[in-house]
């Protein structure tokens, strides 16, 4: 293994460890306000991931970045829907969301 997989490595292994520390430290009551930073972060993942695909390197690379791609679209567009329902609670028309 060359020293920048053994970093790169130990650097996701500590960021998951501090991911899960932090999101486990956090109230019910703020989840939901944290969700749309949350978008913001997988907005500039996506962007990572786009840049990862088509970097023009052929193998594990390009489909790692396409994975990067699916999740992180998956979670930008759901954090929006639940953003956007969370909103409608607060309406006076019912709480129905917007179309």
């Amino acid at each position: 293994m060359t020293e920048t997989l053994m970093i790169s490595i130990y650097v996701f292994v500590l960021a998951t460890f501090v991911g899960v520390e932090i999101i486990s430290k956090v109230p019910p009551l703020l989840h939901t306000p944290l969700m749309s930073g949350s978008n913001a972060i997988s907005g500039i993942t996506l962007v990572g991931s786009l840049i990862a695909a088509g970097e023009g390197h052929a193998g594990v690379s390009v489909f790692l970045g396409m994975i990067g791609v699916i999740f992180a679209t998956i979670n930008v567009v759901g954090g929006f829907k639940v953003t956007d329902r969370m909103l409608g609670m607060f309406k006076k028309d019912g709480g129905k969301p917007a179309k």
